[in-house]
């Protein structure tokens, strides 16, 4: 079985790193888990850092955490369903909302459940995911603030996840006026302007995030110390929290180009090969993990002179050229892995998760 190997002392470095980055700039930053996939041995060590926040956009891992630690506070990190108002109410502290309905129903549920439901206001700045159009925000507030059971703590936006509308000082400082508006208008403090994710962070070092923007949501950058902004790694962060290991299960040498009639593969792809390479050859490594665990291209073998060629449903080929690493079979090959392979192998139950202490 393949498997992922989560460092815990580089994770921890991380961690370190950007906590004393935001507490120098008074903002308070909350963990997105979602990446964890509900592993509960990874959450585990979140609670080992003196966690305050944790944000996940699964009812599940939420709930999760609680049994964890019933005193970290949660965040549900896309508009409610409305089939989920009654665990959101139970499992998060604090959801992210645009529409009225919703709200209205979450309120209706804080009632039975004795309790008051947080929620930051989500506003479109121009990403086309979620958020309340900003000429329709004053009277959406209106609508929400006096609601029995529902408190509202923040207001947000969320940038680059869809189309990669990258953040601005502009932006920002639109975001956090609204905050103004709002309390003025209405007299009420809002004590969220969640404004900040892994692609906010360079604005920091930039000093150009504006002083309004108090609180950030960040997973990318913290397990795998990357400069979303900039498609980057941050020279100061550890790269390398998660490995993941894959054993060589065939090792043979054979030619480059196939032979016989060709249509198309498992995923409907056809091929051309270069007529040169005919009757040349390679060490060809078949691993223990495929396009059903994550798709190749999210995937980089931490060996610079070993590629990946193609794979199927439970196998990747590799070639490894003359083989000078003298590897065989029963090896392991080391992969580095991007956000969206990380999130996908995370959540793949055949991938075995292992800490390194």
């Amino acid at each position: 079985m393949a498997f992922i190997v989560l460092d815990y002392k580089k994770l921890k470095s991380n961690f370190d790193y950007l906590d004393n980055l935001f507490k120098k700039k008074n903002i308070q930053w909350s963990i997105v888990s979602k990446v964890l996939c509900g592993n509960k041995n990874y959450l585990k060590l979140l609670n080992q850092f003196n966690v305050r926040q944790i944000s996940d956009s699964r009812v599940s891992n939420l709930k999760m955490l609680k049994e964890l630690n019933p005193e970290i506070e949660t965040i549900y990190i896309k508009p409610p369903a409305k089939r989920a108002v009654k665990s959101i109410v139970q499992y998060a502290d604090i959801s992210m909302n645009t529409e009225i309905q919703t709200i209205k129903l979450l309120n209706d549920e804080a009632c039975r459940q004795n309790k008051t439901h947080k929620i930051i206001i989500m506003i479109e700045m121009g990403e086309l995911r979620e958020g309340v159009m900003r000429e329709h925000v004053i009277g959406f507030y209106y609508q929400v603030f006096n609601l029995s059971n529902i408190e509202v703590v923040g207001i947000g936006t969320n940038l680059s996840c869809l189309y990669g509308v990258l953040p601005n000082q502009d932006k920002l400082i639109q975001l956090s006026l609204y905050r103004q508006l709002i309390e003025e208008k209405f007299h009420k403090k809002i004590k969220y302007v969640s404004g900040g994710s892994s692609v906010t962070i360079p604005l920091i070092f930039q000093n150009i995030l504006p002083k309004g923007i108090n609180h950030f949501r960040v997973g990318e950058t913290l397990f795998l110390g990357t400069d979303v902004y900039n498609n980057t790694t941050l020279k100061k962060m550890q790269t390398d929290v998660f490995v993941l290991y894959s054993e060589i299960i065939e090792l043979i040498e054979k030619p480059l180009v196939p032979t016989g009639d060709m249509g198309t593969n498992v995923e409907g792809n056809t091929y051309d090969f270069d007529d040169t390479l005919i009757g040349k050859t390679a060490y060809r490594a078949i691993v223990d993990l495929g396009l059903l665990d994550v798709e190749d291209k999210h995937i980089t073998p931490l060996d610079e002179n070993i590629s990946i060629v193609g794979g199927s449903s439970d196998m990747f080929v590799l070639d490894l050229g003359n083989n000078e690493t003298n590897y065989k079979a029963g090896d392991l090959i080391a992969f580095k892995m991007d956000y969206m392979g990380l999130l996908r192998l995370m959540h793949s139950h055949y991938i075995d998760k292992k800490i390194r202490q």
